[in-house]
């Protein structure tokens, strides 16, 4: 029997038995990265108690700590007494480590001193992933106008925008140099590009040119250009942490092959779940009809008349929440999603080496995955579908 059938069978013993070594990766790259974090705000370089230290304190140092230290993400494990990281804040297990448990095996596979090398490659890499996500956050922050993140006010409200901006610019630089495997580095660099490549795509939707193109396209257009920015931006986030695990892993090419295109599906999946939040109380919280001034979110996309004028802020939310065809649409989209993400999920059982390793990659990436089933099931609800 594969790593599919198992995993569809709903093996519980193997999901509890690998939890354990989800919750001790995680636990460790808690520890990594408050260890990376000290050594970056910490230099033993700088003086002690000059004005020069001051200052670097106050514009660099508290900004990154308060950046790396954010709640970026969704709380995934909580808390347990006796396991893997104790009573300490909630554990996000990582894709890197999905990597190194698929690819080089497990505890009792290894044995504690297995593959030293390839775990301190692995441990570097996973911290650089997500002070790379940080340092991404800031920045997107600002450009997109946005006060709070995940409950939080952004790093460029409560430091102003010039040192938020370049607190995550120095903290890519950071990454980079920490990272230091080559492979890794490159593959981090790529993910720096089509990041900010998708930001310039998604910023241009705010302007009237691409308002005016996009109205007037045809919906494939629209839909290929949605896409298109989801997999540079959204899809980046996804496929950066596994590919800078492969490369320093030298995953094998098809491999790599199939889990960037399940990468690239689970980025639009999120996406498109990010898009329908808006409009979905239940999950939008009190941050929903809002951004109506781009054309990046795929319902606009989908529900747009190219014989209308270009539409923008309050006449565009007008057109959409009035639109007859929204109910469906958001349905529709709703289940493109799910399909999306069991899409994703079937690939990369693939390329799993064993039951274990695919109950880890479902414990990493349901953390997102089990609200779009539920986004789902609240459209179909909601439609009495």
């Amino acid at each position: 029997m594969g790593a599919t059938e198992k995993v569809v069978g709903g093996a519980a013993e193997v999901r509890e038995a690998v939890a354990g070594v989800v919750r001790s990766d995680a636990a460790l790259l808690e520890e990594d990265l408050a260890e990376f974090l000290s050594s970056l705000t910490a230099p033993a370089a700088v003086s002690a108690q000059s004005v020069y230290e001051a200052a670097l304190r106050r514009s660099l140092y508290q900004p990154v700590a308060d950046a790396v230290g954010s709640k970026v993400g969704q709380e995934a494990l909580p808390p347990t007494a006796g396991a893997p990281g104790g009573n300490r804040a909630p554990l996000r297990p990582s894709m890197v480590y999905w990597a190194y448990r698929n690819y080089r095996g497990f505890p009792d596979e290894i044995g504690d001193g297995g593959a030293e090398a390839d775990l301190a490659l692995v441990r570097r890499a996973a911290v650089s992933v997500r002070v790379m996500l940080k340092a991404f956050v800031a920045i997107d922050d600002i450009q997109d106008g946005s006060d709070v993140r995940y409950g939080e006010p952004a790093l460029h409200v409560t430091h102003g925008v010039p040192l938020a901006l370049n607190t995550g610019s120095w903290l890519i630089a950071a990454v980079l140099r920490h990272a230091d495997d080559p492979a890794v580095v490159d593959s981090l660099v790529r993910a720096v590009e089509s990041g900010f490549t998708g930001q310039a795509v998604d910023l241009s939707t705010h302007t009237a040119e691409t308002r005016a193109e996009l109205t007037a396209a045809s919906i494939d257009e629209r839909v290929a250009y949605w896409e298109s920015l989801a997999a540079l931006k959204t899809g980046t986030l996804f496929r950066m942490p596994l590919d800078s695990a492969l490369a320093g892993l030298r995953v094998v090419e098809d491999e790599q092959d199939i889990l960037d295109v399940a990468m690239r599906q689970l980025g639009l999946a999120s996406q498109l779940f990010n898009d329908l939040t808006d409009f979905v109380p239940e999950f939008g919280g009190g941050r929903i009809h809002e951004d109506y001034d781009g054309l990046s979110n795929r319902v606009f996309l989908e529900l747009l008349d190219p014989e209308s004028p270009a539409l923008a802020g309050e006449q565009l939310k007008a057109y959409v929440l009035g639109h007859p065809k929204l109910e469906s649409a958001l349905l529709e989209l709703a289940a493109e999603a799910v399909r999306l993400k069991r899409d994703a999920k079937e690939s990369v059982y693939r390329v799993c080496r064993s039951d274990r390793s695919a109950a880890y990659f479902d414990l990493t990436i349901e953390r997102k995955g089990h609200l779009i089933d539920r986004l789902h099931e609240t459209l179909q609800q909601r439609s009495g579908t």
